[in-house]
């Protein structure tokens, strides 16, 4: 079995950002009808080197042994159970526009350990509308329903104007970790995570490795 976290050896955030990405390949390579792979496959497949495979996956145990590789479906458990996808994680989506109608209609959330629980919009014409299985639920009783049913993660995929003040309702309501589509900072207390996804900064980023 893996061993704890060593005490004292903070884990840096970049290798809990690369922990997904090995769940998924793993799974991939698991549907393929594979039982071991190794550092080296992994780190082919992920554009990676096995010595940082090797060397992210020793802050969380010893998973594999020198010449026999790694148990792909137990290493799939130990990575959601790293992860906490190992349950379901509830989770508010706010904003109900052209990208929240995306992510509403998305399945591929749930086999990864998240299943939206309610859709919230500030609209009055979206208020109480059908958007893929859910209603619309109007911003006002945000608080008040989020709060009640205890939900810590949310997905924020609102105008960048309206984002922050969304934000503050979202950690008043005991909101912990937001993903946050809106291309703006947010200012959160400490102990609440902030994913910030922009398409048009990853876009941006790109193009400095394109030639003119």
């Amino acid at each position: 079995m893996p061993h704890k976290q060593p005490p004292g050896r903070p884990i840096p955030d970049i290798v809990v950002g690369r922990l997904p990405f090995y769940l998924r390949t793993l799974r991939s390579l698991a549907a393929e009808g594979l039982e071991i792979t190794s550092s080296s496959e992994l780190g082919d497949r992920l554009g990676l080197t096995s010595a940082q495979i090797r060397k992210d996956l020793s802050y969380f145990g010893e998973f594999g042994k020198q010449g026999l590789g790694y148990n792909i479906s137990f290493l799939i458990v130990q990575l959601r159970r790293i992860l906490k996808v190992d349950r379901i994680w509830e989770v508010v989506l706010v904003g109900a526009g052209d990208l929240g109608r995306a992510i509403a209609n998305y399945h591929g959330f749930h086999d990864r350990g998240f299943e939206i629980r309610f859709v919230f919009d500030s609209d009055p014409a979206k208020v109480r509308q059908s958007l893929s299985q859910y209603t619309i639920q109007d911003i006002a009783s945000l608080v008040e329903k989020v709060r009640a049913a205890k939900i810590r993660v949310a997905m924020l995929a609102v105008p960048a104007a309206a984002a922050q003040n969304v934000s503050d309702l979202l950690v008043e309501a005991g909101v912990q970790a937001i993903l946050n589509y809106a291309p703006t900072s947010l200012v959160v207390p400490k102990g609440v995570y902030v994913q910030n996804i922009d398409p048009g900064a990853h876009m941006q980023r790109m193009t400095f490795y394109l030639e003119a």
